[in-house]
């Protein structure tokens, strides 16, 4: 008897820990949804400025510099944030600057200068930063340690439902029929050149106003939920070795590596989508955008049914046939012409969907009390996503041909491989 009480108050205490994670699991995958949302509006944005500025692809291409670089700026003081006062604190901070910086939407459309809508994208970028890297370790913390890569893919899924929703129903109200050549702008008027612009310009800013408001009211929402919170005792200590120490991992070295080539492609092949759909297949940009919103289902998709695999395939085998795939079908997107380039771009997504949780859960895997430090070093990588485009982006204008710049995530998808392949094997630090 004595037994069987111990082991049903062992089993309450379970349930009652379990019910007290869900309501914290729940919000922090929101999370998830809205950074996937802002971030899958970057390719609407994109083509879009670059037909109200007249810009080169080089040019288009700052708009993911200008995002990826706050990463790599602001993931060690998001780390070290974290480290002296736990992740909520990190997500508050984040929330609050993703708010900030959507609404700046509205002031960079009324000024007509490109430069502040990089800047308003930074700042939104920023708040991400801190987002990225409290969430993504904290979900792995809300629960059993062995369910930490099914449980972070399956919060990383609601990433890949954005992907869907801001391309399909949100781009079109950005994107409009009115582009308009360089040859076209120049025979026009000053003043109707301007009209152009601020038309062009306005249709982001109840979008992105929206967003802004949203997003204050989910901080409002963290600030009086009781979520566990989890910070280091001893800051002095970590302080003094935490880097040290975390980098002798090889797990890590290699996580490093292979996020910032995974993140590179990721927003390579997502960026010019619908360029090269339009390059390629020959459509109007309005119906790229709704392919791009496939695009987006495929990524959601994906992350379900990987997390569902991962079940029966170990996340290291499943992530090595995923990547195998991803570069034959880029490959594809590279030779091929029509539509064909299109449902290579479309699978692309899919099978890459799994790699940014996969690659981030093995990388900090056996860190111990490290694991916010290489959280933060993984999130500082995706300044691939910011060094990568513009050079696809230069390929692209000194070539002429768009498909040719696709070279650059067929190599990204590459070293993911060897990460794959042998990155894993590495003992723990």
């Amino acid at each position: 008897m004595a037994l069987s009480d111990e082991i049903n108050s062992k089993k309450e205490v379970g349930s009652k820990e379990n019910k007290t994670l869900l309501f914290p699991f729940i919000l922090v995958t929101s999370l998830f949804f809205f950074w996937g949302f802002v971030h899958n509006l970057d390719p609407i944005l994109i083509p879009h400025l670059r037909n109200a500025f007249n810009l080169t692809d080089f040019q288009s291409s700052l708009i993911d510099s200008s995002v990826f670089i706050a990463y790599f700026v602001m993931a060690l003081p998001a780390g070290y944030i974290m480290r002296k006062y736990g992740y909520k604190s990190g997500i508050m901070i984040g929330l609050v600057l993703f708010g900030i910086g959507s609404i700046l939407f509205v002031p960079a459309a009324n000024s007509l200068q490109y430069v502040y809508f990089l800047i308003a994208l930074f700042v939104i970028a920023c708040g991400l930063t801190f987002l990225e890297t409290a969430a993504n370790p904290y979900v792995t913390l809300l629960g059993p340690a062995e369910t930490a890569t099914k449980r972070l893919n399956f919060s990383q899924s609601f990433n890949g439902l954005a992907a869907f929703i801001a391309p399909a129903y949100i781009g079109p109200m950005i994107l409009s029929d009115k582009k308009l050549s360089k040859i076209q702008l120049d025979a026009m008027s000053p003043k109707d050149v301007q009209a152009y612009v601020l038309g062009e310009a306005a249709s982001v800013k109840m979008p992105y106003l929206l967003l802004g408001l949203t997003i204050l009211v989910v901080a409002f929402v963290f600030y009086f939920t009781n979520m566990p919170d989890m910070k280091d005792d001893d800051n002095k200590e970590i302080e003094g070795a935490s880097f040290l120490v975390a980098l002798k991992s090889k797990h890590l070295k290699w996580g490093i590596i292979a996020q910032f080539f995974y993140v590179g492609a990721q927003v390579c092949v997502g960026s010019f989508f619908i360029k090269m759909a339009t390059s390629t297949a020959s459509i109007h940009e309005d119906v790229a955008a709704k392919y791009l919103g496939f695009f987006g289902l495929a990524f959601m998709v994906g992350r379900f049914t990987g997390t569902f695999f991962m079940q029966y395939i170990k996340p290291v085998k499943l992530l090595i046939i995923y990547t195998v795939i991803t570069i034959l079908l880029s490959i594809v997107a590279i030779v091929g012409t029509g539509m064909i380039v299109i449902y290579a771009l479309i699978a692309i997504a899919f099978f890459m969907s799994i790699m940014f949780p996969t690659i981030f859960s093995i990388g900090i895997d056996g860190l111990g009390s490290n694991k916010k430090i290489g959280s933060s070093l993984i999130v500082m990588s995706i300044v691939g996503g910011a060094l990568l485009p513009p050079v696809l982006g230069l390929i692209s204008d000194t070539t002429g041909s768009i498909q040719k710049g696709y070279i650059v995530p067929l190599i990204c998808f590459s070293v993911i491989l060897m990460f794959a392949i042998n990155g894993y094997k590495t003992k723990k630090a």
